[in-house]
């Protein structure tokens, strides 16, 4: 017994490491898109209308449905995909609906007086963005991103769907190898778990740490 709890876990950081990769790199590559949704609530009608659609699909959707759509539709149009880019490619475009509202949020917070009272002191809009909104505003988002990081990490575990080796579907290998299910979904649950915590706690910090920042400014 002592020999299969031992070989359980290298097999499990194995797939954690998998499920952190696609979880940041999702996270990382929803940015852009996820500002230029929230960038189109100011835009013309029919861009807010494109981006309504957008939302609507992404964010009232099954994720489930939304990686086999990535990985056995696009393959019909002539785009192959391998199962971790697909995984990352559908977690990235599903993100970006949800990050776009926690800037679109953090940008309104922002008092107009300030922005106004900077363009009447003749800053550039480069210059106010870098060193009055962006600032301001990730602060504010900072428990909102990490919460949507926290939900990139357990939305991940349905990436095993498409045959991506992720701590979910290490488990599911070590549960049929060993006949131990509880000790495999156990240990998995404790990582995510830690991982929830630790993503927490480092928000936290960085949180703490500009606070400190601003106040000694």
């Amino acid at each position: 017994m002592e020999k299969t709890v031992a070989h359980l876990w290298p097999a499990l950081l194995n797939g954690l490491t998998t499920t952190m990769t696609i979880s940041l790199a999702a996270l990382i590559l929803g940015v852009p898109l996820a500002l230029l949704l929230a960038a189109a609530g100011r835009g013309a009608r029919w861009i807010r209308g494109l981006a309504g659609i957008y939302l609507s699909f992404w964010r009232g959707t099954p994720i489930l449905v939304q990686l086999l759509i990535i990985f056995y539709v696009l393959p019909l149009l002539g785009l192959e995909l391998d199962p971790i880019v697909a995984a990352i490619v559908a977690l990235a475009l599903n993100t970006a609906a949800f990050q776009s509202e926690i800037y679109r949020a953090g940008l309104q917070a922002i008092p107009k007086g300030e922005i106004e009272a900077a363009k009447m002191l003749g800053l550039s809009a480069r210059t106010i963005f870098l060193h009055i909104e962006a600032p301001q505003a990730f602060r504010t988002m900072l428990p909102a991103i990490v919460g949507e990081m926290q939900a990139l990490v357990k939305n991940s575990s349905l990436v095993s769907v498409i045959a991506v080796t992720d701590l979910t579907r290490r488990a599911q290998q070590v549960a049929a190898s060993t006949f131990r299910p509880l000790d495999a979904y156990a240990s998995a649950l404790i990582l995510y778990v830690a991982i929830g915590v630790i993503l927490a706690g480092v928000g936290l910090l960085i949180e703490r740490r500009l606070s400190h920042r601003s106040e000694g400014q």
